[in-house]
């Protein structure tokens, strides 16, 4: 069976470099707050051309803390994407502001700018635009309505480190960005892992309160705070693994080039790439109206896939009481009867690649 993501190849790859790692972290003895997190820090706040990085307990936390950072709570609203994973929505429940959906683009599935402007009241204080599958979504169109009405730009580059948006990379194109290392994403830790990126110090001062009981120096707490921190053992792993992340990035974008030039089935519609965007391809996603049957096929070809994601947001149980039905968002929940994603990782070989073509144009 080809797996839809193989997690052990990669840390084959670099065993040695991890297992060094391990070992410099389990010397030092210190394991919080430390050396490695501050060069991991440093690293990453480079690598997305930003002044400061905050590493975090995982990406769910990097967005909340974005938002209470900026005071926004009770009363607020945040304009998030009706095509999304729940954590998106989560973050913004979580800091106690009103998620406000908006529909995709049904090319990119990234949130559509033509439909945002028709969801800001009073109240919005926050676009939170996710960079869906890997791809970048459409930042100057974005940001040009946040500053027509004067309210924050927070990107939920979960999905997608290394892309970049005409030439410029994810993670630098808004207010604040939060990042999720889950062990899956493309660049993942060894565990749960996040990171807020930024250009504004102010921010980024009081985001590294937040993440340690609203604290600088220890035992003197300024503001209430939370204990979500980047550890250091997580820090030193992600630091290997980010120096190979361009390498694996561009393996994925050979595979999908390929499935891009060789996919010819009537029935399936595959992704489409804007002229501004370089996706990192953290997800290949295709579209076909009989997803189910077709999903039964590759899997009776040996072939692992994964639907991202089923059930919109706004149909989960756990939104309920904000009064959407079925029908309310119907390009999403299109999209989610659609959708099936194909193995892409980095490390997925040509062989399997072309079993994976050949079963999709069976």
């Amino acid at each position: 069976m080809i797996p839809f993501l193989d997690l052990r190849a990669p840390h084959q790859e670099l065993r040695d470099d991890l297992e060094k790692a391990f070992h410099e972290v389990l010397d030092s003895g210190w394991f919080t707050q430390g050396s490695q997190l501050e060069a991991f820090e440093k690293e990453y706040a480079d690598y997305c051309n930003v002044e400061n990085c905050v590493g975090v307990g995982n990406g769910l936390d990097a967005l909340n803390l974005i938002l209470r950072a900026y005071d926004i709570g009770d009363g607020d609203e945040v304009i998030v994407p009706s095509n999304t994973y729940i954590a998106t929505w989560l973050a913004v429940t979580h800091a106690g502001a009103t998620p406000v959906p908006v529909e995709p683009d049904e090319l990119t599935y990234n949130i559509d700018p033509k439909k945002i402007e028709a969801s800001i009241t009073k109240k919005t204080k926050a676009i939170m635009p996710v960079h869906l599958y890997g791809q970048p979504a459409d930042m100057d169109e974005i940001n040009a309505i946040a500053r027509k009405y004067s309210i924050k730009v927070i990107e939920d580059d979960a999905q997608s480190q290394g892309a970049l948006y005409k030439g410029r990379p994810t993670g630098c194109l808004g207010d604040a960005a939060g990042h999720s290392f889950y062990p899956g994403k493309n660049l993942g830790a060894l565990g749960d892992g996040g990171a807020i990126t930024t250009n504004d110090k102010e921010l980024a001062e009081k985001l590294r309160m937040l993440r340690s009981y609203g604290s600088r120096i220890k035992y003197s707490h300024e503001i209430q705070g939370f204990n979500s921190r980047l550890d250091d053992l997580q820090a030193a792993f992600l630091r290997v693994k980010l120096r190979k992340l361009n390498e694996w990035n561009s393996r994925r974008k050979a595979i999908a080039k390929r499935y891009l030039e060789c996919l010819k089935n009537p029935n399936i519609t595959l992704p489409f790439v804007p002229p501004w965007a370089d996706p990192v391809w953290h997800l290949f996603v295709i579209q076909s109206d009989d997803r189910d049957t077709f999903k039964k096929l590759l899997d009776d070809g040996g072939i692992s896939t994964l639907i991202h994601y089923p059930i919109p947001p706004h149909l989960q149980k756990a939104y309920q009481g904000l009064g959407y039905t079925l029908g309310n968002f119907p390009v999403s929940e299109k999209m989610a009867k659609g959708c099936l994603s194909l193995p892409i990782g980095p490390h997925l070989n040509n062989s399997d690649v072309s079993h994976v073509i050949s079963v999709c144009c069976s």
